[in-house]
């Protein structure tokens, strides 16, 4: 498919999207310029089975609540397993991983004007460098070996070139002008943080089992969150959380968990680090060398962010009905506000 050229403003883009839809014969009124400015966005993965993915508004005073937007906005869907988004100047990129496509849309308006269609084999989560996207694909899940990071010529919207990569690349973050890559392992179990820098070269460095969730810490060091080997995979190990200096991609701290304990999700507010575990969250500064031993908040983590001293976390439920964005303040640890949102709410993002 054909891009169109990045909008150059919101009132041009709504006209023009307004005479397309009129001309397919579609009854459509555009949205309102930068209708979801200053809120929060989550991403619905969907049904596994069947269905779409969605994108959810909440404005930051948490008055209004949207679901579906690109939806509403473009009359289509977004596909299946919506897996991540990542934001680039005013585009927004939602990525869908069962259907192996990146829907381009203005951020603020969500209306749709470029799709990446060709050169994605399970796409994941998407960071950027050197203008250029770099999004993280697990291949074939029956081929170890296929697996790669795609390049994404941002001014054409296409993949560019590709690089060949470790089984399992799952979460991508820039820092020193060098891309990280945790290799969750895809199928498998991984156990390397991958390294890219300015010229398309690959290191490694050696983490714990599962590493999946990673964070800046205001030093611009990388905490990385594995989850260790569940017992239903073999043998069975626990989580680490990891500090990578991002000077010389060394690992500068290493925490242990207990055997039995396998952590998910990670965020990062005002020094301090927060993770989830076993329906639990758990908060310690970033300058701790042990694990905090009791939990501050009891709430599901299927996602979670922190930010300026709130808490976010997402609840899937059933996993077939609506599930729930949950927010708590970190002052006292309460419960402010409980959101329903769209079916597998399986990522945060502020707008």
């Amino acid at each position: 498919m054909k891009t169109k050229h990045l909008i150059l403003g919101l009132f041009a883009t709504a006209i023009t999207f307004t005479s397309c839809t009129e001309d397919e014969g579609v009854d459509f009124t555009p949205p309102t310029p930068g209708a979801y400015e200053n809120g929060i966005l989550i991403t619905n993965e969907g049904q596994f089975s069947s269905g779409s993915g969605t994108v959810s508004y909440i404005s930051n005073d948490f008055s209004q609540n949207e679901a579906a937007i690109y939806n509403a906005v473009n009359g289509g869907d977004l596909g299946s397993i919506v897996q991540s988004m990542a934001f680039y100047n005013n585009a927004g990129y939602v990525i869908s991983n069962n259907s192996h496509k990146i829907t381009v849309v203005d951020k603020n308006t969500f209306i749709e004007f470029g799709t990446i269609a060709t050169g994605l084999n399970n796409p994941r989560y998407m960071a950027f460098a050197n203008n250029k996207g770099y999004v993280t694909n697990w291949g074939d899940g029956s081929d170890a070996n296929d697996d790669f990071i795609a390049v994404i010529d941002l001014g054409t919207n296409t993949v560019a070139s590709t690089i060949s990569i470790t089984e399992g690349p799952e979460q991508i973050v820039v820092a020193n002008g060098k891309l990280y890559v945790s290799h969750k392992g895809g199928f498998g179990q991984g156990n390397i943080v991958s390294v890219i820098d300015a010229n398309d070269m690959v290191t490694t460095i050696s983490v714990g089992d599962v590493p999946d969730e990673m964070v800046l810490d205001a030093a611009n060091n990388i905490w990385v969150l594995c989850e260790g080997i569940p017992s239903w995979a073999g043998t069975e190990t626990g989580g680490k959380l990891i500090k990578i200096n991002t000077v010389d991609d060394t690992v500068a701290t290493t925490i242990d968990f207990a055997t039995t304990e396998h952590p998910n999700e990670l965020g990062f507010d005002n020094d301090n680090l927060y993770y989830g575990m076993s329906g639990s969250v758990y908060s310690m500064a970033d300058t701790d060398t042990m694990l905090p031993a009791t939990s501050i908040i009891t709430a599901a983590t299927y996602a979670m962010e922190a930010k300026n001293g709130k808490l976010y976390t997402t609840d899937a439920g059933n996993y077939s009905d609506d599930g729930t964005l949950k927010v708590f303040d970190l002052l006292d640890n309460s419960e402010i506000q409980s959101i329903t949102v769209g079916v597998i709410p399986g990522g945060i993002y502020f707008n």
